[in-house]
């Protein structure tokens, strides 16, 4: 279907071609002829288009319009092929970025949830910890504090005469010299354990200072408060476990000396404490024995409790021993043991005790526990009291103004059991004093500086 552009000059006869001369002339078939294309009225823009006999005409507009689709067309087959070319690839990695940046969200997801988890863990194992220790922080300050109530009411360690009800010649204020007399028997020191006044735990502070259990321990400062704590509870447990050491040490000291001044007597320590009187006591026999997680102050409390024990039954036993002073004040001595110029005769005669100078009317006191079995007019004595004191021991009191007890009373240390006179073979108001060991006169000294010795530091 050839197209053309009609022109204003069309040939009405054929066209010889100048190699068809000499050619016989055929005639084209009917067929041949109908198509050609009859001349057409001239026009100068149009556009034919023949097929089969019959021409369509275009203006050039409508030309230009369906050459442009076409053109169109093709360009939009082509995009259209290059995009389902193309497609697979550009969805694929689009999948593939979403799909990376969906794991990389994943990942970072997972990374946060596994750091929370460690966080929490760790908080979880801070505040366990956290809780521990101010449980043991608790414990320990229960502990510290039932320390404290022991030391507190531990008892005397003392072997001391409590003092009787003030007789005359005695006052417990100071006289008109300002000097206060002393107690007539000094014969122990008295060690107080101390009930370490620091044992109160800071006022309680774990008390008032620690927070509850359940709060979580978010910072460093807790952790600073526990420390404070347990150095404070560090420190009251030393010096707890000081004064232990202190009350220890003097027990020990204390029955050193006692033991040494039983020896330094020249006394027999079984038979004295075999001569001691038995009191009404008794009980179920219960050892004693230690915890098996007792720790080192709970050991030390029960060998000062051993020792105390044994402390007491020394005191018992040298509570018969007359090595404290019979009369109040300080010691003055008008004549001493041994041989002296008799004051009536002028001749050397044997002084078999010692003079205390002292006040008429001036309290006398037992030096240690025994039975009266003598009291009365004794020859030189004067009014004289004798006490057995057991296992041998025996102490006079003579030149008495007054006897204030009778045969086969039980005296203990410090009573008052007559007041000094000078009644007997006597120059003036003085008490005679005398220690007897099985019936023979021993010098007094020995027993009040073994007294002495007892009542060191």
């Amino acid at each position: 279907m050839p197209m053309s552009k009609s022109s204003a000059q069309y040939s009405q006869y054929p066209q010889h071609h100048p190699h068809d001369h000499g050619r016989p002339l055929h005639r084209r078939p009917a067929a041949a002829a109908a198509a050609i294309a009859l001349p057409l009225p001239a026009t100068d823009d149009a556009y034919t288009i023949v097929h089969a006999g019959k021409q369509v005409r275009f203006g050039p507009v409508v030309f230009w319009i369906v050459v442009g689709t076409v053109v169109l067309l093709g360009l939009w087959s082509a995009a259209t092929a290059t995009y389902f070319a193309f497609r697979d690839d550009v969805l694929t990695r689009l999948i593939a970025r979403q799909a990376e940046m969906q794991y990389a969200y994943e990942d970072r997801i997972a990374e946060l949830r596994a750091k929370v988890d460690r966080t929490t863990s760790r908080q979880l194992l801070d505040q366990e910890q956290f809780d521990q220790k101010l449980d043991q922080i608790m414990k320990r300050q229960t502990a510290l504090e039932s320390r404290a109530t022991a030391l507190g009411a531990m008892p005397d360690v003392t072997g001391s005469i409590p003092r009787s009800t003030p007789q005359r010649g005695e006052s417990g204020q100071s006289t008109t010299q300002g000097t206060p007399k002393p107690s007539p028997i000094s014969d122990t020191v008295i060690f107080v354990a101390p009930p370490d006044r620091e044992a109160r735990l800071e006022s309680r502070a774990p008390a008032v200072m620690a927070p509850q259990a359940n709060q979580f321990a978010k910072n460093q400062g807790f952790d600073n408060v526990l420390v404070r704590l347990t150095t404070s509870l560090d420190q009251v447990e030393r010096r707890q476990m000081a004064a232990l050491s202190a009350v220890e040490e003097g027990m020990d000291s204390r029955m050193r000396r006692m033991r040494g001044v039983v020896s330094d007597l020249g006394l027999n320590l079984a038979s004295l404490e075999a001569a001691v009187p038995r009191t009404a006591m008794g009980g179920p026999f219960v050892p004693v024995k230690l915890t098996a997680n007792a720790g080192p102050f709970e050991k030390q409390l029960n060998r000062i409790n051993v020792s105390r024990a044994e402390m007491d039954r020394l005191n018992r036993t040298l509570a018969l021993v007359p090595y404290r002073k019979p009369v109040i004040g300080e010691v003055e001595f008008t004549s001493g043991f041994g041989v002296r110029s008799d004051p009536f005769l002028g001749r050397p005669a044997m002084h078999t005790g010692l003079d205390f100078r002292a006040a008429t009317g001036d309290p006398v006191r037992v030096t240690a526990n025994g039975k009266v079995i003598s009291a009365g007019w004794s020859g030189g004595y004067g009014r004289m009291i004798e006490v057995d004191h057991g296992n041998g021991l025996a102490t006079r009191y003579g030149h008495l103004s007054e006897i204030n007890v009778k045969v086969g009373e039980v005296v203990k240390i410090g009573q008052v059991v007559g007041l000094v006179g000078s009644t007997g073979r006597s120059t003036g108001p003085h008490l005679h004093y005398e220690t007897r060991i099985d019936g023979e006169a021993v010098d007094p000294q020995k027993f009040l500086r073994a007294g002495v010795r007892l009542s060191a530091g």
